[in-house]
């Protein structure tokens, strides 16, 4: 009985080894990235809101990118949306904001994003990118993300921002 268990078990470690043990591609690198995005205003059916009106908006997307090819990274971020109104600061929103970033000669990128909000809203983001300093360690971009939201018993919307980041 324990000669068959410890046989049913080193077969089970040879076939979950072999299955998991796979080649790693030498061309896949992923990097890391911090940034900070400023809408500058969102428009829907009930209007234009700017920010700064009234209110402060600020979100800090951050990620990960997985460099597939020299033209295409896959992209995973995630940023929580911050609103100051009437003196009074909190949380609003986290998204995740998955994509694809197709990477244009001259450090330019264009990015398109799916959006999931924990406020309800679902939509995609249109992100024109521009690398302006980059070292071996470091990258300085700056972008301008156009946001198209729909759901959650609200009017569709689109905005459009000023971000700033650093990719390690």
């Amino acid at each position: 009985m324990i000669k068959k268990q410890y046989f049913l078990i080193c077969l089970l470690i040879l076939i979950l080894s072999k299955g998991y043990s796979q080649q790693v591609d030498p061309n896949l690198k992923t990097k890391g990235y911090f940034s900070i995005v400023n809408p500058i205003f969102t428009s829907d059916a009930n209007g234009v809101v700017y920010n700064f009106d009234h209110q402060y908006t600020v979100a800090f997307p951050m990620g990960i990118n997985i460099l597939k090819s020299k033209t295409i990274v896959y992209s995973f971020e995630f940023f929580p949306t911050i609103k100051a109104i009437n003196g009074v600061t909190k949380e609003t929103n986290f998204t995740f904001h998955p994509g694809v970033i197709f990477r244009r000669p001259n450090n330019f990128n264009f990015i398109t994003r799916a959006a999931f909000e924990t406020s309800g809203r679902f939509g995609c983001t249109f992100v024109f990118n521009k690398v302006y300093y980059k070292t071996n360690d470091y990258a300085y971009w700056f972008a301008i993300p156009v946001p198209f939201r729909f759901g959650n018993n609200a009017p569709a919307s689109v905005g459009l921002g000023l971000q700033f980041g650093v990719t390690f």
